[in-house]
């Protein structure tokens, strides 16, 4: 039966736009989270010049050919001076722009328009950083002309300690492209000869880094009877439990592995929201870094800036750009397992 009652439909159906007045909560709910685990771990760094420049140096390799006859005249030099390597910069911009209305009209959850995009555009730069420091992008000279600076990535900085990849290599100021191996399954053999690997060129790596889909894999495959581990377990203190109960504490139903320990190192593993995949050979894969964090920095010609720009009507513009650029100390302190398919299970 249909009602003759002045009811909630009816007001809302008043032209134009109703009269019931809206309800909205003045509070913007943001899913995106902003951790930037390279950025974090990696030391800081300031530059004076779009090329950023370091050296490297090792010892030489133990040998037993080191005897001399007593009483002998020295002959030979066994001085080194090492190599000098580098990066390029690159500049990365977001442009704001906002009208006079926009900013002053009673907007949802924010005061001032171009404040909150503001905010929100630093996030999103921060994170195209991020997301570039651990890519397999090689370093580009800018030419003032119409080639841009690009920073080498990670990626692209290994030389050594490369598992299933080939060092694109420096040479000439530039780090090239690697070349990452046939897409493959995470295995723990490749982890345990990667820390191998950095330790016998004198790191010690202690962060695991990748995707968030290869982080889990691995964790999930350390569960299973193949891992070569130590039975996993979680304990609950005695103190914890009382005629049954447990203090109101609860107990932690633990589902995830957060370290592995090798021969080695202890590497703990750490998922990165904003590390990209890329294509090799049509499938989207992923680099798993094991991080040295000692020998690993981001550096800036200039940080985060914020310029107004010239007024050209009713509305208000900012550029906003950083000048940065990756360093490897020495990338013999760690190493990197290329073309890992986050959609395979980890293997042994």
């Amino acid at each position: 039966m249909a009602s003759t009652n002045l009811d909630a439909a009816d007001l809302a159906g008043v032209d134009y736009e109703g009269l019931i007045n809206e309800d909205v909560m003045q509070t913007i709910f943001e899913i995106d989270p902003v951790d930037l685990p390279y950025q974090d771990m990696a030391g800081r760094e300031t530059s004076k010049n779009q090329y950023k420049s370091w050296t490297q140096d090792s010892l030489e390799a133990p040998a037993l050919a080191n005897a001399v006859v007593d009483g002998a005249d020295v002959t030979g030099n066994d001085t080194s001076t090492g190599r000098r390597v580098g990066n390029h910069h690159q500049e990365s911009t977001k442009i704001v722009q906002v009208s006079h209305r926009a900013r002053n009209v009673d907007t949802i959850g924010r005061s001032d328009e171009l404040v909150y995009q503001l905010m929100q555009r630093q996030k999103e730069l921060k994170k195209r950083l991020e997301a570039t420091f651990l890519s397999n992008q090689a370093s580009v000279e800018d030419d003032g002309n119409t080639t841009a600076g690009m920073t080498a990535g990670c990626g692209a900085m290994f030389e050594t300690n490369i598992i299933n990849g080939t060092a694109g290599g420096f040479s000439n100021g530039i780090y090239s492209t690697p070349t990452p191996g046939a897409a493959t399954a995470l295995t723990e053999t490749a982890i345990r000869d990667g820390s191998e690997m950095a330790y016998n060129e004198g790191g010690n790596p202690s962060i695991l880094m990748s995707v968030p889909k290869v982080i889990r894999k691995l964790s999930e495959y350390m569960f299973g009877g193949s891992a070569r581990i130590a039975a996993l377990q979680q304990n609950v203190s005695p103190s914890q439990v009382r005629e049954g109960s447990y203090d109101n504490q609860g107990v932690s139903a633990v589902g995830a592995v957060l370290t592995i320990v090798t021969d080695f190192h202890t590497l703990e593993f750490t998922p990165n929201r904003s590390q990209l995949t890329y294509d090799n050979g049509g499938t989207p894969c992923a680099n798993v870094y094991g991080f040295d964090p000692g020998y690993w920095a981001v550096s800036y010609l200039q940080g985060i800036e914020t310029h107004p720009l010239a007024k050209t009507g009713l509305a208000d513009k900012r550029l906003m750009s950083v000048d940065y650029c990756n360093i490897a100390k020495n990338e013999k302190s760690s190493f990197v397992i290329m073309g890992v398919n986050p959609a395979l299970a980890a293997a042994e």
